[in-house]
């Protein structure tokens, strides 16, 4: 019965389901899983309905930076027309097993911006995603229709990056960061050669993490009502 509980479902929303034990990650100080960030990921898009911005799916980002076959992952990544897209989110897990399901034990976010033509990776933990999204960096960078410039040269890790806490949040501060790039992209990009970084300063804090728990949960309160 305890299985049936935790498997009930809670919200349908785009692609993404919620189900119960989502729900009890959220109101309580738990590691944020891949279905919270996805979910938010889509409340995002459909907040910021532009053809420009793509807030990649964890599980897509996963895989793109993981998969063990080059050969079919142009496939994969077509169809996302990144080589159109002015903004792309892509949240970065440091699990390297494919056959691990919801495995990793952090999140971080790269960014990509085509204007000034970077690859931003924030990681409120120090940096210790780095290696991950270095790798999904360079398996990308061919497909964002960039030209004579290598994976070393586009990326950027942000030193200034709102650092978390305590050891769980990094899925909280990944979605608080996303949201505010959107927000910053979305009102106009004010001085695009400093990027989003006084944004982040401004919107990011441990306190305004602190109440995502709770937005979120409402969020999806609100959502199921409206149903």
């Amino acid at each position: 019965m305890a299985k049936a509980s935790a498997d009930e479902k809670i919200l349908s929303y785009n692609d993404v389901v919620l189900r119960r034990s989502d729900l009890d990650i959220l109101n309580g100080p738990c590691f944020v899983n891949d279905r919270i960030i996805e979910f938010y990921f889509s409340y995002l898009s459909a907040c910021n309905p532009s053809e420009d911005i793509l807030l990649v799916p964890p599980s897509i980002a996963f895989w793109i930076t993981n998969c063990p076959d080059i050969g079919c992952l142009k496939d994969f990544v077509e169809p996302l027309n990144l080589s159109t897209k002015k903004l792309v989110l892509f949240p970065v897990n440091n699990n390297d097993d494919v056959t691990e399901v919801e495995g990793g034990s952090h999140w971080s976010l790269l960014a990509f911006e085509r204007d000034i033509t970077v690859f931003v990776h924030h990681d409120s933990y120090g940096g210790i995603n780095q290696r991950h999204a270095k790798r999904l960096c360079e398996v990308v960078a061919p497909y964002m229709n960039i030209s004579n410039t290598t994976s070393d040269e586009l990326y950027h890790e942000c030193a200034s990056t709102p650092q978390q806490v305590n050891t769980y949040d990094c899925g909280l501060y990944v979605i608080a960061i996303a949201r505010a790039i959107c927000r910053w992209y979305s009102e106009g990009q004010e001085d695009v050669g400093l990027l989003w970084f006084s944004t982040l300063k401004e919107q990011v804090t441990p306190y305004t993490v602190s109440k995502m728990r709770n937005e979120i949960l409402e969020l999806i309160r609100s959502l199921k009502a409206s149903k």
